[in-house]
Parts: structure tokens; C-alpha cells; sequence
């Protein structure tokens, strides 16, 4: 069988890109410990105003300038509608649902998740940049999906 000189040329480009994307992967993977977000997180979503820490959703200190903000969305709005963050806090965001599929986005920051019926959607974040953040829903919700959002304000002193 003979092969011609450029289809071998694109066979080896093509075998060589394989291999050095199954090896940035792999280094990824097993040496630096990237793993994809789990699920391991899981809540009955009927009972999450009587699962703790849902059943009192906010901002709670949980070390020298890091916090707990715990968060429940559902039809339409986000529990609380407002939280007041100190400056350069790290703050461990945790948001469930109790209805449908929502999103959580903070515009202008990487806080970025979906948040699911049944399960924990968690993330880090400092936040080193005083002023007003807008939490939004981007995932479609139903008909009031538009309004529904939430607001982070990261302040010198919390009182």
C-alpha cells in the first residue's frame, strides 16, 4: 500500500497532537490533582429548609477573615437578596435549589455555577475589590427568570 507524502505529514501531525493533548491531560490529571467538580454533595430538595446550613442561608465567619456564605435559590429569587461581604475576605460559597435548574453568576468575577435540584454547588472566592456585585440567574428558569437576582456588597467594615 503506498501512501502519499502529505497524507503521512497529516497523519503524523495528527498522531502528535493526540499525543500531546492525552499528555497535558494526564499531567493535569495525575501529577497536578485537576479533577473535574463532583457530586458527591447531595441534599433532598424538599427538605432543604430543614437541612442545616440551608435552614438559615447567609454569611457566617468561619476563620480570621474567611467566611461561609450559604445560599438557596428558588422560583424567582435568592435567599438572602443581599449580603454584605468584608474586603479581601475569602468566602465559601454553597447554593442549592429547591425547584428547578438555576444558575449563579457574579458579572465581572470567575463565580460561575449551576445549581441543581438534589445537589450542593460549591466555590471559593476572594474578594479584594470594594463596591456593589449583581448575582444573576443565567441558566432559563420560567417567566420571572429576568428578575431574578441577588446582590454582594463588599465593604471596608462589616458592622
Amino acid at each position: 500500500m503506498h501512501i502519499h507524502k502529505f497524507e503521512k505529514i497529516w497523519l503524523i501531525f495528527g498522531i502528535a497532537t493526540l499525543l500531546v493533548f492525552l499528555s497535558t491531560i494526564g499531567v493535569s490529571a495525575f501529577y497536578l490533582g485537576n479533577q473535574p467538580p463532583s457530586c458527591l454533595v447531595t441534599i433532598d430538595p424538599e427538605k432543604v429548609a430543614e437541612t442545616p446550613p440551608f435552614n438559615e442561608p447567609g454569611l457566617k465567619q468561619v476563620g480570621e477573615n474567611e467566611y461561609e456564605l450559604t445560599m438557596v435559590a428558588s422560583a424567582f429569587h435568592y435567599e438572602p437578596s443581599h449580603v454584605q461581604i468584608p474586603l479581601g475576605a475569602t468566602v465559601h460559597i454553597s447554593v442549592t435549589t429547591v425547584d428547578v435548574i438555576h444558575g449563579f453568576q457574579v458579572p465581572g468575577t470567575n463565580i460561575n455555577m449551576m445549581v441543581e435540584p438534589g445537589y450542593v454547588s460549591t466555590l471559593t472566592a476572594q474578594f479584594n475589590r470594594e463596591g456593589e456585585f449583581l448575582v444573576l440567574c443565567n441558566e432559563y428558569c420560567g417567566v420571572g427568570h429576568h428578575m431574578m437576582t441577588s446582590t454582594f456588597e463588599v465593604i471596608k467594615n462589616v458592622e
